[in-house]
């Protein structure tokens, strides 16, 4: 990976190369950002850069021995740590470096994949996935040894806050009495869940969302999208998020507005029959998808504040759900909306700790139904 292939984040990028110019890298950084950001790929980007043995003022070269082996992710000195889950309590594999060849797979196809792609990826996206305690003492194992290359070694841990507690603590012991010429890369998009220890031993690097431009040219550049029309509506509903992006590519229509619109017409209309059977559909749904509709639902709502407001230069949304949005303010009074995203939010965090969807679902209905036709 090089930092040249990253559409846009040319502030981080200048922290890091600036860093390595002035021989000034600290031994442990968090990249620390969205889902579907540029964290993971800025820390590979990073490490080519490092392990480069013929370093240009803003990029690695490329084409030297360490430039292609970390193109293949199989430099002797990088260390890859990042969750899974195994299919069964059979399953021997109980480290990172066992899932190599599908991590490997996984980031060719895009390194802006978030943690329900990976799972989904392996086929066990109804798994909890996590970096075991087994992990740590992998850890300790990998650091002692000497550099293969003479260079630096270079740890790269994937969400790390979904480390266990042995693990972490095992983690901040390493921070503490870092090796010589070790370098530990952190990516997270949840760093609150991060031990605050942790988090004190290491420089932390916001990673912000990819601008719409940037978005923009990864969906023309990189996945060869054509059609004007629907890159706009892509980078709309992407919001910066270039795995929502690749996401919404591969798709023909995005059908959430259409979902969205039956829900609310059943909502409005006090259809207690229709709202039964979309939340016995919404039930069958995978968890992300549940989560995804909602915080979809939470957007709309969002747009429409910003249209009560006056504010309509603010709304992002394709021109043809303009009129979607105008006709459906009218059902309520913008008083309820802070209700209304209370409800939502609510709805979500209830999805998030596992509680049953089609319970979560229909008391929602039931209480949106209520809040509605205030007008």
């Amino acid at each position: 990976m090089l930092f040249s292939e990253i559409p846009g984040l040319d502030q981080v990028k200048d922290v890091l190369l600036q860093a390595v110019r002035k021989e000034k890298v600290a031994h442990g950084l968090l990249l620390d950002g969205h889902p579907g950001g540029g964290g993971l790929s800025l820390a590979l980007a990073f490490a080519t850069y490092v392990f480069c043995e013929d370093k240009q003022e803003r990029d690695a070269c490329g084409k030297c021995a360490a430039c292609t082996k970390m193109s293949k992710l199989a430099h002797a000195d990088l260390h890859l740590i990042f969750p899974f889950a195994r299919t069964d309590s059979k399953d021997s594999r109980k480290l990172s470096e066992h899932f190599l060849p599908e991590w490997r797979e996984f980031l060719a196809i895009s390194p802006y994949q978030t943690l329900p792609q990976w799972l989904q990826f392996l086929k066990l996206d109804n798994k909890q996935a996590i970096i075991p305690v087994d992990e740590a003492r992998n850890i300790l194992r990998k650091l002692t040894l000497k550099s293969y290359e003479g260079g630096y070694k270079i740890l790269v841990i994937w969400k790390p806050e979904l480390m266990n507690a042995s693990s972490a603590n095992a983690l901040l012991k390493i921070l503490e009495e870092p090796a010589a010429r070790t370098l530990f890369i952190l990516v997270s998009d949840e760093s609150d869940k991060l031990l605050a220890t942790i988090l004190s031993r290491v420089q932390r690097i916001w990673v912000p969302h990819f601008s719409d431009e940037a978005v923009k040219g990864y969906l023309a550049e990189d996945l060869g999208l054509t059609d004007d029309r629907k890159i706009a509506e892509i980078v709309y509903l992407a919001e910066g998020n270039l795995a929502e992006a690749l996401a919404l590519s591969g798709e023909q229509i995005d059908d959430r507005l259409v979902w969205f619109r039956e829900w609310m017409t059943n909502c409005y209309r006090k259809n207690v029959s229709g709202m039964i059977q979309m939340a016995d559909q919404f039930d069958a749904f995978p968890r992300e998808k549940e989560k995804d509709l909602l915080e979809y639902s939470l957007r709309v709502f969002r747009d429409i504040l910003l249209l009560k407001s006056g504010a309509n230069d603010l709304i992002r949304t394709a021109d043809g759900n303009r009129t979607f949005l105008e006709n459906f303010s009218r059902s309520f009074h913008e008083k309820y909306l802070h209700a209304i995203a209370g409800e939502l939010s609510k709805a979500h965090y209830h999805i998030e700790s596992n509680v049953r969807a089609k319970i979560v679902f229909l008391d929602l209905s039931l209480t949106l139904s209520k809040l509605l036709k205030q007008g």
